[in-house]
């Protein structure tokens, strides 16, 4: 009896819910994937025998995150949705090198972060959660100190010193800056990228300082490392707060770039509230591809988007929130920084580069575990057009459609209650909207859809046919009711005996 009224009480539930055309793990495009990036170094320690010179109190120093840390949190990155992770350089690095940017040798790991070995079961486990693996690889510069700048034969191996305003001579940021123009230097980085490629099956090169580097050089090197590997990503990351022709990269063979220029819009528009939309929403450049841009608030060389909030008292819980409900929902590829889950405070660099700590309170990981959800479920979300549909006073509600499924996305961020009147011909007669984040339900009046938000909130809905009298949920639902009192008799009948 128990057995039958479980499985009622189960079907009762199923049947109430939506059906959507989820994405398959195997029939994936990059655009619908969700990155979670981080720094090795900051991330989390797993194996305490590769700490070497590790002083976790100095922010210029190694801390102690390696590959087995990263190994061993797979499943709390999983959990949370994320279907890719990005890494900063595993290559080996000079003294203090923490970050992996002063590259000192290009085939071997960082003693700091452990072996080839540990990094190659790092894809391994990443892979079988069919998660893909994107690592940082440096092609603009090298360690002050490494072999080749004391090297006569590799003289022209770098570009020349450049004259600094304080009569000194010197390179761009100091680091010496490779001369990709050298036929040398170009065979050699090539020929590094794609033994990575073959050595450890990862899945994509995010390019750090991309706008450093000739267009040229980057258009036969997509070439040669895309043959290594079917649907492998190249991902540019420009200097900070560079403004660059995205359009061109991409036609380069760089599928994705970080866009500086809507990350401060997006910043601006949800650090606080009350903040027009206009702005965000309107185009930042040349896009080839807006649908494989990389939308972030955060990374390794900015402020924390948590201190943004802080400085106008806001609490960072609700705008984060909100702020990744839009980031989720829009054309483009999220990335997410590290510690963004427990809303990690921090500002120029080395101070954003902080310590993850994982103990901490989980309303935040659980919301971008819902959004994550729907957001991997729903095709509209990644392949759908986009049309906005309202925007004023901090209220944005938009439309993304593909396929026939219709996701209308409500973001209320204003210190006040929204309501907002969408039409039939917005979206259609004599349907009903199913919201999936909150459990919100609208359906149409007289052909309006009056929608009404909370402040600080947010919902996602999908456009399905109205509901009406669901006869066999009313007919589950009684049968659960006799069977119950059915049960109730019976162990009364069996006490009195």
């Amino acid at each position: 009896m128990k057995k039958i009224t479980f499985l009622l009480l189960t079907f009762l539930l199923c049947s109430s819910l939506p059906a959507h055309a989820e994405i398959k793990k195997e029939n994936r495009l990059w655009q619908d994937e969700s990155i979670y990036s981080l720094m090795i170094d900051r991330f989390n320690d797993g194996d305490i025998k590769n700490d070497l010179d590790v002083n976790a109190k100095d922010p210029l120093a190694y801390n102690g995150g390696d590959f087995q840390g990263i190994i061993d949190k797979l499943d709390y990155i999983h959990e949370m949705g994320f279907t890719a992770i990005r890494l900063t350089p595993i290559v080996d690095n000079t003294q203090n090198g923490y970050h992996g940017y002063w590259v000192k040798d290009f085939y071997k790991t960082d003693e700091h972060f452990g072996t080839i070995k540990t990094f190659q079961n790092l894809v391994k486990e990443a892979h079988k959660r069919k998660m893909k693996v994107i690592i940082d690889f440096v092609a603009n510069n090298t360690a002050a100190d490494h072999p080749w700048v004391s090297d006569p034969s590799k003289k022209n191996w770098y570009h020349p010193k450049q004259n600094m305003d304080n009569g000194t001579k010197s390179w761009v940021d100091g680091l010496p800056d490779l001369n990709q123009d050298n036929p040398e230097v170009s065979k050699y980085l090539i020929d590094a990228a794609k033994w990575w490629i073959n050595k450890t099956n990862i899945d994509g090169y995010s390019l750090p300082e991309v706008n450093q580097v000739p267009l040229s050089f980057w258009t036969e090197f997509s070439k040669a490392v895309k043959k290594e590997k079917k649907d492998f990503l190249l991902m540019g990351v420009p200097t900070e707060n560079a403004s660059i022709d995205a359009a061109r990269y991409q036609s380069s063979g760089i599928d994705s770039v970080f866009d500086y220029t809507q990350s401060k819009k997006l910043r601006k528009a949800f650090a606080t509230t009350n903040q027009s939309f206009t702005d965000l929403n309107s185009a930042s450049g040349q896009v080839g591809k807006p649908e494989l841009m990389a939308n972030f608030f955060d990374n390794e060389y900015t402020i924390r988007f948590t201190s943004d909030i802080v400085d106008k008292r806001q609490y960072p819980g609700s705008r984060w929130k909100t702020a990744l409900t839009y980031l989720y929902t829009t054309p483009g590829i999220p990335i997410y920084y590290y510690g963004t889950d427990i809303a990690l405070i921090g500002g120029k660099v080395p101070d954003n580069r902080r310590q993850m700590n994982f103990r901490t309170e989980k309303d935040l990981i659980d919301f971008t575990t819902k959004v994550a959800e729907l957001r991997n479920k729903l095709p509209s979300l990644t392949r759908g057009n986009m049309e906005m549909l309202y925007d004023k006073g901090g209220m944005i509600v938009y439309k993304r459609v593909y396929k026939g499924e219709t996701a209308i996305i409500a973001i209320n961020n204003s210190t006040k209650s929204q309501k907002v009147v969408l039409t039939d011909k917005q979206l259609a007669a004599d349907k009903e909207l199913r919201g999936l984040l909150g459990g919100d339900l609208v359906r149409s009046h007289k052909n309006d859809y009056i929608l009404i938000i909370d402040r600080d909130n947010s919902e996602i809905y999908v456009l399905a046919d109205k509901s009406g009298i669901n006869i066999t949920f009313i007919a589950a639902l009684v049968g659960v009711v006799i069977l119950t009192i059915i049960f109730l008799l019976f162990i009364i009948k069996r006490g009195k005996k």
